[in-house]
């Protein structure tokens, strides 16, 4: 026997190794052959993941892990089944598109044999388990759910870069169709992972039964649509800050001194697989959220509304020389999911500046691939906008950027004092106000 990890991404190969960590034998399926061959040969695939090299180095040699992008060769015989694959959704119409989960969901049941737990890690709309998976896999394996196998909702709450800090951090949520998939889920989950005491929380930390499947999916769903409701009522208040002459982040930091505020930090986009994706996952199936429809509209407006502030400013953008400083969507992570930086830059060429990124974590040829011209600290520009908060820009001073008209700092990571006599606005900070006066 033995347990199968499908998808070696950024959170499943960190699963796969921590399932291997603690003695079972795993076998990892990914559809990519160079990830399948780094893997075998206890490299990482992608940079960024704490202690997953040194761990990789580890376990592989021992035969403990090992990767295959053959479903009959993994499946049969296995006891677990963790389902890591990523779920997107369709820009225009926001409806979740199956593609990847779906592909991999029919060559999982096409060799799926008797006495195996399926577990689908991957965040789902609310009723995906029971109304899409179950049938599903009923069908092409000929089995039964819940007497020949059992399914499974089991959300991956962990952030890349500290996916292993996570899994002991925070309670390992399931959702079972069964009782008895209820008790193997729980037996499974308890085998493979450690927690840390959390004195904060009502309950013991560890594995947690929500008592079904929908339970599990919408509480994966409502944790991370709260964090983009949330950052759209901060924005809403930087907007409005901005336009009142007023330090949004003073009064925010005021706010949260009172244990029941707890408002988050405006940005000029809102990045990653996860935050601005769920929020639309959740309306798929129910639509009739305002409130997480009218937040997600607005944080994916922020872009165009900060590049409309500069042009308030330096009035038309034509002919202008911008750099964008961060291509990732958030600091000291080499990711560009969902990225603000795609629809800043659009805003700014659709107003036919010449715009140009930077980014500490990519070469010229990565950002070229990306669709950007490369720009280089000590070049002439008129306008910056910071969109990523890495640590590097904390020190960024105007000799950086020559000739530069305007810094807009779109994250709050610049230094006021490192920009005097030069214009500088920063998001929710009421400089905007102040400049026109």
């Amino acid at each position: 026997m033995h347990s199968v990890v499908i998808g070696l991404g950024k959170i499943g190969l960190p699963l796969a190794v921590q399932f291997a960590e603690a003695g079972k034998q795993v076998v990892g399926i990914d559809s990519n052959e160079q990830t399948v061959e780094l893997v075998n040969s206890a490299m990482e695939p992608f940079p960024g993941e704490f202690s997953l090299a040194e761990k990789l180095k580890t376990l592989v040699p021992t035969g403990r892990l090992r990767a295959t992008m053959s479903y009959a060769e993994a499946i049969p015989d296995a006891d677990v089944i963790v389902v890591v694959v990523p779920l997107y959704v369709n820009e225009q119409t926001w409806a979740p598109d199956f593609g990847w989960m779906d592909s991999a969901t029919r060559s999982l049941a096409d060799h799926l044999t008797a006495n195996t737990l399926i577990s689908y890690e991957t965040t789902l709309p609310v009723g995906t388990t029971r109304n899409r998976w179950k049938p599903l896999i009923e069908e092409i394996s000929g089995l039964v759910e819940g007497a020949d196998f059992h399914l499974v909702f089991s959300p991956e709450r962990v952030l890349t870069g500290r996916v292993f800090a996570d899994l002991r951090r925070y309670p390992k949520l399931i959702g079972a169709l069964s009782p008895t998939g209820s008790t193997l889920a729980r037996e499974f989950y308890e085998s493979v992972l450690q927690f840390d005491q959390r004195p904060d929380l009502n309950r013991e930390n560890g594995v947690w039964d929500l008592g079904s499947p929908e339970a599990a999916e919408l509480a994966k769903l409502a944790e991370t649509t709260f964090r983009d409701v949330n950052i759209g009522l901060a924005n809403e208040y930087a907007l409005y800050a901005d336009k009142i002459g007023v330090d949004v982040h003073k009064v925010i930091e005021a706010c949260n001194s009172q244990p029941y505020s707890h408002i988050h930090q405006p940005g000029i986009a809102v990045g990653g697989h996860c935050i601005p994706v769920y929020p639309r996952l959740y309306l798929s199936t129910d639509p009739d959220a305002e409130i997480v429809r009218t937040a997600r509209l607005l944080n994916a407006s922020m872009p165009e509304r900060i590049v409309e502030q500069c042009t308030s400013i330096l009035g038309s953008l034509e002919g202008l020389r911008v750099a964008v400083l961060g291509a990732s969507y958030r600091g000291g992570v080499k990711e560009t999911a969902f990225s603000g930086v795609f629809p800043t830059v659009q805003a700014l060429e659709n107003r036919r500046a010449r715009v140009s990124v930077q980014d500490p974590l990519y070469s010229d040829e990565e950002l070229r691939q990306l669709g950007f011209d490369a720009y280089h600290f000590g070049e002439a520009v008129d306008l910056a906008i910071v969109q990523t908060d890495h640590a590097d820009y904390a020190g960024r001073t105007p000799v950086d950027l020559p000739e530069i008209r305007l810094l807009y700092d779109g994250r709050g990571i610049t230094d006021a004092h490192l920009w005097f006599g030069v214009p500088r606005v920063v998001l929710g900070s009421g400089d905007l106000a102040d400049l026109n006066r």
